[in-house]
């Protein structure tokens, strides 16, 4: 009975782990923001991400500085908060979707940025949609459009 159930229970986790892996979506991943404490549109974006099945831990610092500069982030890709996820850097408000791709897809990149904060973007919603690109960067300096929205 005992090998038994050792079979079933075995067999149920690997389902499980089948199952979850084969949506393409990171529920478990750990994505850690950066942001100031007087941004509004970053605990919207928080907000989004955890939506949309991502764990957020979030730090509060007075300057963000040190840490884009940390993850090579340059004024050309710069928007108000920084986050990383399994290796990845991810600046602004770069959609859900995008970030669920890149972990399925895992290219060669850095990471992925929506720089400035386009309205229309997650977090930044309104009456206004203006199209903006989602960047993919490597630690070269190289760019190429991720996605457009």
């Amino acid at each position: 009975m005992r090998r038994f159930r050792a079979v079933i229970g075995g067999t149920a986790l690997a389902l499980a782990v089948s199952v979850a892996g084969g949506t393409g979506m990171a529920s478990a991943a750990d994505v850690t923001v950066y942001k100031t404490s007087t941004c509004g549109c970053c605990v919207a974006w928080v907000r989004h991400l955890e939506a949309n099945g991502f764990q957020v831990a979030v730090k509060e610092l007075d300057d963000l500085t040190a840490v884009k500069q940390a993850h090579g982030i340059t004024r050309e890709l710069a928007s108000c908060h920084t986050a990383t996820v399994e290796g990845y850097v991810i600046e602004g408000h770069v959609p859900a979707s995008d970030i669920h791709r890149l972990l399925k897809e895992r290219p060669q990149v850095a990471g992925l940025a929506v720089p400035g904060m386009p309205m229309g973007s997650p977090g930044m919603e309104g009456p206004v949609k203006q199209p903006y690109d989602v960047i993919a960067f490597d630690k070269n300096g190289g760019k190429t459009v991720f996605s457009r929205h």
